[in-house]
């Protein structure tokens, strides 16, 4: 019984341990720039996408080909978001009648 007891006590030990363990891991993710060009005061027409090689796009299902045929910010925020790439920030530089040039940043979470 004494032995049971141990075995039990300690089973349940290096159950809670583990599981703690795993609780603490630092979640990894892919991160993703893609850089759209507008008009103007153009509400979401794109002019031009940019993508440049990244390191986050090997092996993935997504090309640069299809972002970059993407004509309007909601077609772009939507094909990302069914490929599981969440949104995270978007950062603008204006000037006066210049294109607006954006850096729209995703992230994925690495498996």
């Amino acid at each position: 019984m004494k032995k049971f007891a141990t075995l039990l006590l300690t089973s349940a030990f290096l159950v809670f341990s583990f599981s703690s363990l795993k609780a603490q891991e630092i979640t990894k993710y892919d991160f993703l720039e893609i850089i759209v060009i507008q008009k103007a005061k153009n509400s979401g027409k794109i002019k031009r996408l940019k993508v440049q090689e990244q390191q986050s796009l090997v092996g993935k299902v997504i090309t640069i080909k299809e972002i970059e045929a993407l004509k309007n910010t909601s077609d772009l925020l939507n094909y990302m978001n069914a490929h599981n790439w969440e949104f995270l920030d978007r950062k603008a530089v204006t000037e006066l009648n210049d294109p607006v040039w954006m850096s729209y940043l995703f992230r994925k979470q690495k498996i």
